[in-house]
């Protein structure tokens, strides 16, 4: 597989009325074509930060980020205006891109119906439930082509069931669509059960501790819920809790 993006001796401070504080130090990691990784890691270790550079948000410190495509933001929160209708909010992307051409419109059309949200685009968001107004917020995210989709711990804000169902919407849509993703979390199972590849991160300042292959799908069919059955499912969790439980208990 070819290498879609490569973060390369990334480091960020930011700056405040105490001083310097250093956030990231010396980040590498690559994402392939195709392929999900996760950056797991506590809160406050600076993921969210790594996302803001990849965008371009945020200017590093230092460092490099070779990127071959461009890039789609899915937050935390779905941020659905509350008084346009499903399709205005899939669309807004677009309209803002001034590219709300009929090829583009046709192509979103598509997408509603391939994951059956075609029946609600004439809804507004307080018509839907949390989960499906996250899976809106995906289409909307993908309405504008994007190579790479960048998950900001997109299912947090929902119940652990609903979680758990829309992760696996999440990611059959990612992989139906053949998109390479980051996904931010510090669930491990989450991380786990989603990804090709987990890189894992220190606090902060965050550094690369490590980087794992999840090599868990000899079925490409298997869902996330599906592969935490997956024998070999708990010796990657043993494996990555032990990673962080040695520096969180420090």
């Amino acid at each position: 597989m070819k290498t879609i993006l490569e973060v390369k001796d990334l480091y960020k401070n930011f700056y405040n009325k105490e001083g310097e504080i250093e956030v990231l130090k010396n980040i590498n990691f690559t994402l392939k074509e195709g392929e999900i990784l996760t950056l797991l890691g506590p809160s406050g270790s600076g993921k969210s930060t790594i996302l803001n550079i990849l965008t371009k948000l945020l200017q590093p410190t230092s460092g490099e980020v070779n990127l071959k495509g461009n890039i789609g933001y899915m937050f935390q929160k779905d941020h659905l205006l509350e008084w346009r209708t499903i399709m205005d909010n899939i669309t807004i992307g677009l309209e803002i891109q001034k590219k709300k051409t009929p090829e583009n419109i046709s192509r979103v059309e598509k997408l509603l119906k391939t994951y059956d949200l075609w029946d609600f685009r004439n809804m507004y968001p307080k018509e839907l439930s949390g989960g499906m107004r996250q899976r809106v917020a995906l289409i909307r995210t993908l309405s504008v082509n994007p190579d790479i989709l960048l998950l900001d711990e997109p299912f947090s804000a929902l119940d652990y069931q609903t979680r758990l169902l829309i992760s696996d919407d999440v990611y059959k849509i990612i992989r139906n669509e053949g998109k390479s993703a980051i996904l931010v979390t510090h669930d491990l199972s989450e991380a786990i059960s989603m990804s090709d590849s987990v890189v894992v991160l220190s606090k902060r300042p965050a550094t690369v501790k490590s980087t794992y292959d999840i090599n868990l799908r000899q079925n490409e069919n298997l869902t996330p819920l599906q592969t935490r059955k997956v024998p070999d499912f708990q010796n990657y969790f043993d494996t990555l809790w032990k990673e962080l439980d040695s520096y969180e208990t420090k």
